[in-house]
């Protein structure tokens, strides 16, 4: 395993982390304790120290599943969740310091934690990073030793760009893989300048890139790949990374032509870990065999420029034009 700084954090992570949405399972299914465990565990032993969570994940069991694992292990793992998704309806006016602090509080309860290394708002809406007061508060709970440092997650460069001015944010967790390039314009620079740590969430652009999908894949009831191609129950950016599922086997195909027999998913970790701005990636993992998968990416070899030519130009060519400027 390699390390990279998280910013201001000054933690020194794993290269390739753990993303726990779906850690006690497949999307949609009832979450496994017992499936989490073992996930987790594979993780760690293979040199991960960076697991990202969040209170809805599982409806609070991943935090749980977390934190009970990270008690029973002797290495300093640091922990992230997220706040702030369970507000309903989802909108600016319903995020209130009172509200984002019993989150908090109640985050701490469930991993059995005196202090969150990480927390992040989770994907507020734009206005929220418009609001001070909003920021403040986190100041108030370092203070208090409940938190560490503050993060936000993001879907828009607008609002990584507009985070970042407030001091107290030590991190940004983004989408960028080879569907969804635009991050590594000015918001990496930004992010460089302000010794801000990025964390990259759906690599694989929720599978799309490890190029095992076809025109017969199906998926589950409960899985978002399934009911959230459009945007019905959260920012469509977060599924396939906002592409057209066909137009985006479209574009697998040409880079496997690309690749050859290289391992795609390999490849596309290894594309976001080229830039230096990156402090981890976060792939999610439903199983312990796809952890070790994930980590086995750092054996490959890194990508010729010729390859990284062809990868921009499959974004010119099929992509660009649907995701750019919307995220």
């Amino acid at each position: 395993m390699n390390y990279r700084k998280l910013g201001k954090t000054n933690f020194e992570i794993s290269e390739i982390s753990l993303g726990t949405w779906q850690v006690g399972g497949k999307w949609g299914d009832a979450f496994d304790h017992s499936l989490a465990e073992k996930i987790l565990n594979q993780a760690v032993d293979k040199g991960v120290n960076f697991i990202d969570t969040a209170d809805v994940y599982g409806d609070g069991e991943s935090e749980k599943a977390v934190g009970k694992f990270i008690k029973s292990r002797s290495e300093r793992i640091y922990v992230a969740t997220k706040c702030g998704r369970k507000i309903s309806p989802h909108i600016n006016e319903n995020y209130k310091p009172a509200v984002l602090r019993k989150f908090v509080e109640d985050s701490l309860q469930n991993m059995g934690l005196e202090t969150l290394d990480l927390i992040q708002l989770h994907c507020p809406p734009t206005e929220v990073f418009y609001r001070p007061e909003i920021f403040e508060l986190f100041d108030r709970l370092k203070e208090e030793g409940k938190i560490q440092n503050l993060g936000i997650s993001v879907e828009k460069i607008e609002e990584a760009l507009k985070g970042i001015e407030f001091e107290n944010v030590t991190t940004v967790q983004i989408i960028f893989n080879m569907f969804r390039q635009r991050p590594s314009e000015l918001f990496f620079k930004q992010a460089e300048k302000k010794n801000v740590g990025v964390i990259v969430r759906v690599p694989l652009a929720s599978g799309l890139l490890t190029g095992k999908f076809g025109q017969n894949s199906s998926f589950t009831e409960g899985d978002h790949r399934n009911f959230n191609r459009n945007g019905e129950k959260f920012d469509k950016g977060e599924t396939f990374s906002g592409i057209d599922y066909e137009t985006g086997l479209a574009a697998v195909e040409e880079l496997k032509s690309v690749f050859h027999d290289q391992n795609l998913a390999h490849a596309a970790l290894r594309w976001i870990l080229n830039y230096d701005a990156v402090s981890c990636i976060i792939p999610g993992a439903s199983k312990p065999e796809q952890v070790i998968d994930n980590i086995n990416a750092l054996n490959s070899s890194g990508l010729s420029s010729d390859q990284r030519i062809a990868v921009d130009r499959i974004y010119e060519k099929y992509i660009k034009k649907f995701v750019h400027q919307l995220w």
